[in-house]
């Protein structure tokens, strides 16, 4: 469909070289990352989580900012009949279009400046604070009421209905979520929360979604999410839900929440972060118990024992997760109190920049990742998360896919028993369709093992 589009009481005014560079691939180009951020918000509800297939499907959508004298305009065409109702445009759609716009614009307008040093950990999370603040999710909440909830988008009905419980559970309870916008894990907790807070009579509910360029399209922005922001890249989104949750849940998932478990392992494990309290709860249903038996054995066996005095494990009990989270963001709130550290943003972790720099997952790059027993728990845990990130641009980002079909399957280099353990884990997420969302078609790897 085409259509014309208002934003509603924000980024109403743009400068003439802002329009210029959504105008003009040329002049910083920024009109191809708009159009593809843009497809993928309007590409909502989409059962394909393959970037390439979604941008290939729509070769011909276009979308022009039009400049006026009373604001600006968007004009959209051979958009996805899907973002229209009667012709007109989904409010909740139109609002995260707007908010491509808006943090496109900021990141490549902050870069411009160099305000921020992105070469140091202190510059990158100044950076990161700012995005966060443009977008107008930070508050200073009396309690502490985030809760971070990440999963994979292709879990199955029984999954997906758990998710739910455990959001209505800690709506009920007042706490807003967290997760990275997409489908399944990552829409079910806010599904549920919106009935716990309409129960509560919350009127307020927040339902942040985060996300970057790169993955946006497989994981579209779900109907429930009312703040949308999106980061530059995948560490800076990893490192925003670090400094923004009070708390952690993990659904099961494959190579992408597998990733984002190996980050917080890579903070928490660092010598620096010790004692530093941090709520993470693993959960699922009954059905999913052998999963988290998987991740729990994967962890300790490459990572130590203590990697397991980081997390809880509830199976099959969702309002014991949301009274366990409940109790837990009480010690954050103490340690934040003592530690004059703020409410809204967790400045006092410390994220190594080995954590904060843009892993580009090439062939060579995917290579040469140390994977050896000789590397302290938080380097490993660092280096394993940059191999997944580089799995997950292999299953589902546009740029990884197209490299591996030119190039074949990245090749993981390590020691035999690293090589085996990981393994054991990858080929259990293909068994279980956890590494992209099933179609009928067999899972070709996009990685092979060294033997």
């Amino acid at each position: 469909m085409d259509a014309h589009v208002s934003p509603e009481g924000t980024l109403d005014f743009l400068s003439q070289r802002e329009i210029l560079k959504l105008r003009d691939a040329s002049e910083g180009g920024l009109y191809d990352l708009f159009r593809r951020c843009a497809l993928a918000v309007l590409n909502s509800g989409s059962k394909t989580d393959n970037t390439k297939e979604i941008l290939e499907q729509h070769q011909n959508f276009e979308i022009r900012l039009v400049p006026q004298a009373f604001g600006v305009k968007l004009e959209v065409r051979n958009a996805p009949d899907s973002a229209f109702v009667d012709g007109r445009m989904i409010r909740g759609i139109r609002n995260h279009l707007f908010a491509v716009l808006r943090d496109i614009l900021y990141v490549s307008n902050q870069r411009e400046q160099r305000l921020f040093d992105l070469d140091s950990p202190e510059g990158t999370t100044e950076f990161v604070y700012h995005i966060l603040r443009n977008a107008g999710v930070l508050r200073n909440p009396e309690r502490l009421n985030l809760v971070v909830c990440w999963g994979g988008h292709s879990i199955n009905p029984v999954e997906y209905a758990y998710t739910k419980k455990v959001g209505y559970h800690l709506g009920l309870r007042g706490f807003n979520i967290c997760t990275g916008c997409g489908p399944g894990a990552m829409k079910g907790p806010m599904k549920g929360a919106a009935v716990g807070h309409a129960k509560q009579r919350i009127e307020d509910g927040r339902y942040i979604g985060l996300t970057e360029p790169g993955i946006i399209a497989a994981e579209s922005p779900n109907a429930l999410v009312n703040a949308l922001v999106i980061l530059p890249d995948i560490e800076k989104r990893l490192e925003a839900f670090v400094r923004l949750g009070h708390a952690f849940i993990v659904f099961p998932g494959g190579a992408g929440t597998t990733e984002e478990i190996l980050y917080l392992a890579g903070i928490l494990l660092h010598p620096e972060n010790a004692g530093f309290p941090f709520p993470i709860i693993f959960t699922g249903p009954k059905e999913s118990e052998a999963y988290f038996e998987q991740i729990d054995h994967f962890l300790g066996g490459i990572l130590g024992h203590q990697v397991r005095k980081l997390y809880r494990i509830i199976i099959g009990q969702p309002e014991e997760v949301a009274r366990a989270i409940q109790a837990n963001v009480a010690a954050v709130r103490n340690h934040r109190r003592a530690s004059g550290d703020a409410f809204y943003f967790n400045w006092m972790l410390k994220i190594a920049r080995a954590l904060q720099e843009p892993f580009h997952p090439t062939h060579a790059n995917m290579a040469a990742l140390p994977l050896n027993e000789n590397l302290s728990p938080h380097e490993l845990a660092t280096n394993l998360r940059r191999l997944f990130s580089g799995i997950v641009a292999g299953n589902i980002k546009d740029e990884g896919i197209r490299a591996v079909e030119k190039n074949g399957p990245f090749l993981l280099n390590g020691e035999q028993r690293l090589l085996l353990m990981l393994d054991r884990l990858l080929t259990a997420f293909c068994e279980q369709q956890r590494m992209r969302l099933p179609d009928g078609a067999e899972y070709q790897p996009c990685y092979r093992l060294a033997t």
